[in-house]
């Protein structure tokens, strides 16, 4: 698998179309009775203020949604990934795995409640998963998640200029952090001092939301 996340390698069913399609337009009353709490909501919730806040130029309070919604289905399907990696327990061999795992998985359930609590009634719920065996071994689930974090740090970087609400831009540029944080922590473990680099380039390329979309629909994680 190469350095530079190849969105021809996503999805092919065209269900994350589905999933994000109309966001801007869509209310969920139900989504937490729906898809469950996720532990540690109430605190996490308070990283984004659910109103006010000063706007920066352009965009807007509905464009915000959309972007905060369609960051939210991609927390969505990392935190269900590794999730469902640690309940499998014999994928993983190493300790240093091991606590890459735990570590990952209570970030991405940490952005998956801030994220909720942020668009309270405006949020989507949860797709259902299926990722295709890729959690089966301790290789495939470390060459999955180097795919998944370095798209997710690209969809943040894409948006992150068109996000109206300056409280909402300081938040998803923190996530954006975390998340580089981890797509390095990821190749260090899967080069271990051979061909993939923490930190392979000084510049990272954004990827639209078009373009993500596109990637992640390739993979076939979310059923229809």
């Amino acid at each position: 698998m190469s350095d530079t996340v190849d969105v021809q390698q996503f999805d092919r069913d065209e269900a994350v179309a589905e999933a994000i399609d109309g966001l801007q337009n869509t209310t969920r009353r139900d989504v937490l009775r729906r898809a469950g709490v996720v532990a540690g909501t109430a605190a996490a919730a308070t990283l984004i203020p659910a109103t006010g806040a000063f706007g920066r130029q352009g965009g807007s309070t509905a464009n915000d949604v959309k972007i905060l919604n369609y960051a939210l289905t991609l927390e969505y399907l990392e935190a269900a990934f590794y999730a469902e990696v640690l309940a499998k327990g014999t994928a993983i061999k190493d300790a240093s795995v091991r606590n890459f795992a735990e570590t990952v998985a209570a970030h991405e359930a940490t952005h998956v409640s801030a994220l909720q609590g942020a668009l309270g009634a405006k949020a989507v719920s949860s797709p259902k998963f299926d990722f295709k065996g890729t959690t089966a071994s301790q290789k495939s689930f470390l060459k999955t998640s180097k795919v998944l974090e370095d798209t997710g740090v690209s969809a943040y970087q894409g948006q992150a200029p068109l996000i109206h609400n300056n409280a909402y831009l300081a938040v998803a540029g923190s996530i954006l952090a975390v998340e580089a944080r981890h797509a390095a922590w990821v190749r260090d473990l899967l080069g271990a001092g051979k061909t993939v680099l923490p930190a392979p380039l000084a510049f990272n390329a954004p990827m639209s939301m078009s373009q993500v979309l596109s990637a992640v629909k390739s993979t076939g994680f979310i059923k229809k």
